[in-house]
């Protein structure tokens, strides 16, 4: 792609962002939205491939009509209440309507299934931008309105997306389509605190955010896609193996790596809450993101390559990829637990 059209791209991207984050008009929110969408879907596309075509054309239909339910909930309000303001959002019907829109727009379980097709017809940096960047601005608009939504409502987007996350993930062999199940698994965490305690929201997105980033630059360094070419990794780059298989199972949250913080928070706070029964079901779904993450664990680490590999190993020549960003994010997705106290202070 063009340099200066691909900054561009990028820039429009950037922009949409920040117009959501700094508008406290709904017309003004749903412009940002809509200039994201149509920055992204270039760069879905610059492949020319049928499958990334079809990933585009899905990826369209999906976010035009989470925007029309957008502006429609937002016209609703407007008509019933008279205000276009984000945090006034006090008609129940619109606030219904607003939240099952945003939870389209980031892939919430019922309205999830065209999220891991999607990424699978992605390439790996274009993948790591759906998955991360575009979240951005639809949570931030949840997070302002999660008070004015049915706490039932929430709780159950929550726990179903925790669910069908674990359970679509399992019988996975395309490592796209796995992440696309742990975004979905993670979005129901994040989802089921914003009511409690958005502050942790926050926190949950900023760690998915390190840890997703950081495996997706780790498949983009070795050109993995699948779990079968994920078994040659270890003959490649043994040390970026290593990392890797430990930002899965910080993806999955066991501790003592980063991603057993936010889980960890948001099960005592929801036991606080007095919500027990919740709280087991959140933790027995994160059991089973756990399994298909250990599932890839194995595949990398604990099995040979069936073929010999007869080129010049990887790891003995110099690459071209930047190595910066990935060691930076690896770092942080394998190593933040101990700070908690610190983060969790700057945060209240």
């Amino acid at each position: 792609m063009n340099p200066y059209v691909l900054t561009i791209l990028l820039s429009s991207l950037g922009l949409g962002t920040t117009m959501t984050f700094a508008s406290s008009h709904w017309l003004l929110a749903w412009m940002g939205l809509e200039i994201n969408t149509l920055a992204i879907i270039p760069l879905m596309t610059q492949q020319h491939h049928p499958r990334a075509v079809e990933a585009a054309t899905k990826y369209f239909l999906t976010q035009a009509t989470a925007a029309a339910m957008i502006l429609f909930a937002a016209a609703t309000n407007a008509w019933m209440m008279g205000e276009w303001d984000i945090n006034n959002l006090s008609h129940p019907m619109a606030s219904s309507m607003m939240m099952a829109a945003l939870a389209l727009k980031i892939g919430l379980a019922p309205m999830h299934f065209w999220l891991p097709e999607v990424l699978q017809g992605l390439d790996l940096p274009t993948g790591l931008i759906l998955s991360t960047w575009q979240k951005l601005a639809p949570l931030a608009l949840i997070i302002q309105v999660a008070h004015t939504i049915n706490p039932t409502m929430l709780t159950l987007l929550g726990l179903l997306s925790a669910l069908v996350g674990g359970w679509g993930g399992l019988n996975q062999t395309q490592i796209r389509k796995i992440l696309g199940y742990s975004s979905i698994a993670h979005m129901g965490w994040m989802i089921i605190i914003s009511q409690y305690a958005p502050h942790l929201t926050l926190l949950t997105l900023t760690m998915y955010l390190f840890m997703t980033s950081a495996a997706f630059l780790s498949l983009k360094m070795t050109s993995t896609t699948n779990i079968m070419t994920m078994t040659t990794m270890w003959s490649k780059a043994p040390m970026l193996a290593s990392t890797m298989a430990l930002t899965l199972l910080s993806l999955g949250g066991l501790p003592p790596l980063t991603g057993f913080m936010p889980k960890w928070l948001i099960l005592q706070e929801m036991a606080k809450q007095q919500l027990p029964l919740t709280a087991t079901i959140m933790a027995m779904a994160a059991l089973l993101s756990l399994y298909f993450y250990l599932r890839l664990c194995y595949a990398m680490t604990l099995t040979i390559s069936p073929n010999t590999t007869n080129a010049t190993m990887p790891w003995r020549t110099y690459t071209t990829q930047s190595t910066i960003t990935l060691a930076l994010f690896t770092t942080t997705a394998l190593g933040l637990l101990p700070m908690t106290p610190a983060i969790m202070t700057l945060l209240t």
